[in-house]
């Protein structure tokens, strides 16, 4: 028997996805035509001997929260269930703090998923290198350039036993190419590590005896907390995975993160894909269109488009590469390119939305995302034009390099600025 454990973080994360983010949950926005974490649940459902998919966060359980889980239960057969954190307790307090319903039933191993990745997540590969050789912690790892490893937590292995020697998350000078991918299966032993940090802390908190300082013996950070002291004890392995796979810190990443998911569905869900018909709009590439979706026949879309629920796509619109959620307008021989369309916003007819693609190097298989700042020596760098709900475009303008914030009724044409 086997559980799994989505870790999707609170609203005090999530700050680089906005606007989006004030609209929904980060990990509930649409990437492909589904909510973020449904691609993990759909993988966690494939894992034979899973029993039950539980969501650890700090988010409020609201009408999109507890509709989303309902649907989950409904299309999977499989018990999905929301427990909140009393506070933000890091990507291993929450694992504490429900130790005991994450243990109820005795499942062998249980998996952990970061909700804010994008992969094809190996499921069925690692249990097997766990059952394989079991050990409390297996972590699922990929390959990043000298450069770019930098930016997440990197892990020095043995090459014959996978071991994990050596673990820093984010480091100061380059330690190794292998990054973590946020992925993990935990035996039920794990949790024993993550008691004696807590126990740490509770110790460390009454030396200090000023409350008002320490953030809480229930926060426990997994990666600097547990992986770097543990490396090289023989309890942390590694499985390498050269599948897809890439963080979604921002809204340029979920677009990135878009198209890597629409570019599996042709092996995983071909059904989800529009296919050209004729008298129907023209498809290039990989597109999702909602079932509710009215597309006009002279519209040219693709590649890595998904167009949301009651969205409006009127005659001789050209998409590409960009994210239209539910109940947008995009009004007669609109252009929208590396963009993302709020929900219900309006473009008005002839006008052109256009952002820069901020993606990893083609030319080099192992790049990964550049985790952006927006700013760079006081000006805004360019990066795909973002859309809040609500936002009227008017006629004929030109909205480039922008980020408009929701229910924005624009006049004129706006370039490399945020539109408050």
């Amino acid at each position: 028997m086997l559980k799994a454990v989505i870790l999707i973080g609170g609203p005090q994360k999530g700050t680089r996805f906005r606007p989006l983010s004030f609209e929904v949950p980060k990990p509930l926005f649409p990437v492909a035509g589904v909510p973020m974490i449904q691609h993990h649940i759909e993988a966690c459902a494939q894992v034979p001997g899973m029993q039950e998919i539980l969501l650890i966060g700090f988010y409020q359980p609201d009408e999109p929260l507890t509709q989303f889980l309902e649907t989950a239960q409904q299309e999977f057969n499989l018990p999905v269930r929301y427990l909140q954190e009393f506070a933000p307790l890091g990507t291993g307090g929450g694992l504490y703090h429900f130790r005991d319903q994450i243990l109820a039933g005795g499942p062998e191993a249980f998996f952990v998923l970061n909700a804010d990745v994008c992969s094809d997540f190996p499921l069925n590969a690692m249990l097997d290198a766990h059952r394989r050789q079991r050990h409390p912690f297996l972590l699922l790892g990929t390959t990043a350039n000298r450069t770019q490893s930098l930016n997440y937590g990197c892990i020095v292995e043995n090459p014959q036993t996978h071991e994990v020697l050596h673990y820093v998350e984010k480091p100061s000078t380059f330690i190794s190419d292998i990054i973590n991918c946020g992925i993990y299966l935990f035996s039920p032993e794990a949790l024993k590590p993550l008691r004696d940090v807590f126990q740490r802390n509770q110790q460390d908190r009454q030396l200090e005896d000023s409350p008002g300082l320490w953030p809480g013996a229930g926060t426990i950070r997994l990666e600097q907390d547990v992986f770097s002291a543990l490396a090289g004890q023989g309890q942390i392995y590694v499985y390498l995975t050269d599948g897809i796979w890439s963080q979604i810190k921002s809204a340029g990443s979920a677009l990135y993160a878009s198209r890597l998911y629409l570019g599996r569905y042709e092996f995983t869900h071909p059904e989800r894909l529009a296919k050209h018909t004729p008298g129907g709009p023209q498809i290039r590439g990989n597109v999702y269109i909602h079932p509710t979706a009215k597309v006009a026949p002279s519209a040219v879309l693709g590649p890595n488009v998904s167009i949301g629920k009651g969205v409006t796509v009127g005659e001789g619109v050209r998409l590409r590469e960009s994210i239209v959620l539910h109940g947008a307008t995009l009004q007669e021989h609109t252009c929208v390119l590396h963009s993302i369309v709020g929900w219900g916003s309006t473009v008005g007819r002839w006008a052109r939305v256009e952002g820069t693609p901020n993606d990893p190097n083609p030319n080099d298989p192992r790049a990964r995302m550049d985790s952006e700042s927006l700013f760079k020596d006081g000006k805004l760098l360019p990066a795909i034009t973002i859309l809040g709900c609500r936002v009227r475009i008017p006629a004929e303008v030109l909205i480039l390099n922008s980020i408009v914030l929701p229910h924005k009724e624009l006049s004129r044409s706006f370039t490399n600025q945020i539109i408050l």
